[in-house]
């Protein structure tokens, strides 16, 4: 399966193999049983694969050479192999969403929904997000899926206000998100990256993270 997919990708070429979750396929590897002959053999033909795309990148004079880019994502860089951290040119450590980009996914995701949000609360909540506010009761901040997750919850409080006249409520008698739903939203759904988890992405990339 990793020969087909490397021999698909460069007869489709120029094209990208994007692994998410990288770290699960090319964990460090060990000699200890606890790593199965089967795993071994697939993170080794993966990065043998991945080596005859760099050789043929050093012919790239030649307009028949395959261009094939591959990109991974993870959330746990220092478990990723060794040999396969190498082959990563530019490994790039994208941090936690700042506010424009908070402001940006917000209005996203507010803007199929019937809502009564003012510019002035969404700029509150996009510093409510952030973490510092004293409503909150931790200091981290939201990641992407995090604001996703308290957009999602906060639709939902007009269904909840309903109770059991949801059941005889027409759709277009059910009101709209409003400020309120997004407040009572953070009291419950919490940033997913500890202080201790960013420490720990920054000191990777300090150590191996590309720079500039």
């Amino acid at each position: 399966m990793v020969k087909a997919l490397f021999a698909l990708a460069k007869a489709l070429s120029p094209s990208i193999i994007f692994v998410d979750e990288i770290d699960s396929l090319l964990s460090s590897r060990s000699g200890d049983s606890n790593e199965n002959e089967a795993s071994r053999r697939l993170k080794t033909e993966f990065l043998i694969q991945w080596s005859s795309l760099a050789s043929a990148a050093a012919a790239r004079a030649d307009s028949t050479s395959p261009r094939v880019l591959v990109l991974a994502a993870t959330n746990l860089p220092w478990a990723i192999d060794e040999a396969a951290r190498r082959r990563f040119v530019l490994r790039q450590y994208i941090p936690l969403p700042e506010a424009e980009t908070r402001r940006v996914q917000l209005q996203s995701l507010l803007r199929k929904q019937h809502h009564t949000l003012t510019e002035e609360q969404l700029e509150e909540l996009v510093q409510l997000t952030e973490g510092s506010i004293s409503l909150l009761t931790t200091n981290e901040g939201f990641s992407g899926s995090d604001i996703t997750a308290l957009a999602k919850d906060a639709a939902m409080g007009p269904l909840r206000s309903l109770g059991e006249a949801l059941l005889t409520t027409r759709t277009e008698e059910i009101r709209p998100i409003g400020f309120e739903d997004f407040i009572t939203s953070l009291r419950k759904v919490r940033p997913s990256v500890s202080k201790e988890g960013l420490r720990a992405f920054e000191k990777w990339n300090d150590e191996f993270g590309s720079k500039g």
